[in-house]
């Protein structure tokens, strides 16, 4: 009889480990699925070009991050619209995924702001083809990635800033020397560099107080 007694027990502890190992395994899928709206930020491999963004930005904790998108989820299938390449397009999240081999974060807006999310998802639809924006200078019809995003959550938010900008530098940490790529890259698209002028990046906005970030585990 205690021979049984003591079997049960231990099938008794073991239910009760597996039923925890459970609900942590279930706890961690729900914190990393995707939902649309979600900001995913990523730290690809550019060259000299991603390098000297990484340079002078910093992300959550110190991460680097270098490109982001707007996750939409359609027919059970998810996109994510970035600017990229020559134009603003709408990627499969496994094309996306690929770019890099690092880690990569969610971002989510805070649940107070998420009514503003099928607007965001509206305005990149309608900026599909927009080209990309080489000359890095908000406003001037073309999107490099982190600014699409600033428009898209300003024209959800009744056209008022939801992200910040802030004025960008193109120069080597603690110098007045500006990175070679960017000398290379505005003399050959004939334009002065725009030191100073506002703008944006993935870094400084994984760091906004009106979303939360965790890992996403593929």
């Amino acid at each position: 009889m205690e021979k049984i007694q003591k079997i049960t027990t231990k099938f008794k502890i073991m239910r009760i480990f597996l039923l925890i190992i459970t609900l942590i395994t279930f706890s961690s899928y729900s914190q990393t699925k995707l939902h649309t709206g979600d900001l995913l930020f990523i730290n690809i491999n550019c060259g000299p070009m991603c390098e000297a963004i990484n340079a002078v930005t910093e992300g959550y904790k110190g991460k680097d991050f270098n490109h982001m998108g707007l996750v939409v989820e359609e027919n059970n299938t998810y996109f994510v619209f970035e600017a990229i390449g020559e134009a603003v397009v709408k990627t499969p999240l496994k094309t996306y995924l690929n770019y890099t081999k690092g880690e990569v974060y969610i971002g989510r807006l805070k649940k107070k702001y998420t009514s503003l999310i099928p607007y965001a998802i509206a305005f990149c639809q309608n900026q599909l083809g927009v080209p990309y924006d080489q000359d890095f200078l908000y406003d001037n019809g073309k999107y490099y990635c982190s600014e699409l995003i600033y428009d898209a959550f300003k024209f959800a938010n009744n056209n008022e800033p939801f992200f910040k900008l802030y004025p960008m530098t193109y120069k080597e940490p603690n110098s007045s020397t500006f990175f070679p790529i960017w000398i290379e890259h505005f003399n050959k698209i004939g334009i002065p560099i725009p030191e100073g002028e506002p703008g944006c990046n993935p870094g400084g906005m994984s760091l906004d107080k009106k979303i939360t970030i965790k890992p996403f585990k593929i």
